[in-house]
Formats: C-alpha cells, structure tokens, sequence
C-alpha cells in the first residue's frame, strides 16, 4: 500500500510540475498546485417567491380577482416596513384554457412577485400574512448573505493560503523549497450558494416547541491554481 502511495505521488509531481524558461533561455522549474477556500456563512436575508393564482369563466372576472388580492398583499408588505427596492414583480399572465375532465373553457390569471426580506426574524410572521392577504402559491424560499462579497475575499485568502502549503508539501517531499509565485489562475465560477442545515428558527404562531425553518449555512467557495518555483 505505502509503495502504491510513494508511485501515486511520484506521477501526481510528474503530471503537475512544469518547466518555465526565461527571456534569457533558463529553465526555472515549478510545480502547479491547485487551492480551495471555504467559508461558512449564517444568512442574514431571505428571497421569497410568491404568487397569486385565479381563474374564472371570463377573463375580466379572473383579472379582478388577480388585482384584488395583490392589492391587499402589497398593502401587508408595505406595512412589515420592507423597502420598494425590495420587492418586484416578475410575471404577470391572463390566458385561456380549458379542463379536459368538466369539458369546460376558463381564464386563468396569475401573478408572481418577488419579495426580500433583511430581517429573518420577520419571515414567520411574513409569510403568514401574506397567506391571509391573498397569496395562493409559495415559488420558493432562499437564504442569503449580504456580506457575500467581503466572505469571498476571505474564501480567496484560504485558497491561496492551501495552494501555498500543497506547494510547500511537494517541494519538502523532493528536498527542495516552493519559491515566489509564477503563474495565478482564478478557477471561481458563479454557482447557486450551498446551504447547510444547521439550525431552526421557531415560528412566531407556532408551539414554542416546534420547529419551523432551516436556516442553515451558506458555503461561500473559491478555487485557484497557482505555480510556485522551485528552489
């Protein structure tokens, strides 16, 4: 097994290390390692997705009752002291269709909005209201941080920082040194934050004993490649 580590070892250093030259014709050699940095964030806002869903048998009907309750929903929303800024409209439809089982045509109206809110503490009693103002239809729930810039120049740090000593533990396991840096590649691309449960929140209309929400964690993750020379 130890003979199989040292083999596996020697191919890695031999499929990563690369050889520079200078203007001068030199050949600096180096070793490319790749770095990770994760950083644990606890949400500090959330984005919820609502919407509002009628129908009727003319269309007028089903867009006065659209109109109706998303009138009363952004009155609560305006009154739970959320921002304008904060709360948008994403779409708004009035079709036809028709229910193949009654063999009946209708109108179908529906509308979504989108709403963010700062304080967490506020969604129990957030998403209660709306329900009772006329919301029908929950599109989805996310958790989010707002300092999420600042965390990924942290997780950028810890990248480097891992690179920095993969580099140092090649060059020790060849008797050598890991120099200056040569070459930097972000390899960070946008993806979707990834939450860990962690904790819940109990709900403000609830039995103090149960448990309504997940919070959990946001895990904010950069990843670069760098090249070291080697001394």
């Amino acid at each position: 097994m130890k003979k199989s580590s040292i083999l596996f070892a020697s191919l890695l250093m031999a499929t990563t290390a690369a050889i520079a030259q200078t203007g001068s014709g030199q050949i600096v050699p180096q070793i490319q390692v790749n770095g990770i940095g994760k950083v644990n964030v606890t949400p500090d806002k959330v984005t919820i997705q609502l919407g509002v869903e009628n129908k009727a048998d003319q269309a007028d009907q089903a867009k006065k009752a659209n109109d109706e309750a998303i009138a009363k929903v952004l009155k609560f929303i305006k009154g739970m002291k959320i921002d304008d800024k904060d709360v948008q409209t994403q779409r708004v439809s009035l079709y036809k269709t028709r229910d193949y089982e009654e063999k009946k045509d209708y109108f179908q109206a529906s509308q979504s909005i989108t709403v963010v809110i700062k304080d967490i503490s506020k969604y129990e009693s957030f998403m209660t209201g709306v329900m009772n103002a006329g919301i029908n239809k929950i599109d989805g729930v996310s958790f989010e941080s707002s300092k999420v810039a600042s965390y990924e120049t942290e997780a950028r740090t810890l990248a480097v920082k891992d690179a920095k000593q993969k580099a140092t533990d090649y060059a020790n396991a060849l008797g050598q040194k890991a120099g200056k840096a040569v070459l930097v590649t972000d390899g960070s691309s946008y993806a979707p934050p990834v939450v860990r449960p962690m904790y819940m929140m109990k709900g403000a209309a609830a039995d103090m004993n149960e448990q309504t929400l997940a919070v959990g964690e946001i895990e904010v993750i950069s990843n670069v490649s760098i090249s070291f020379s080697l001394e």
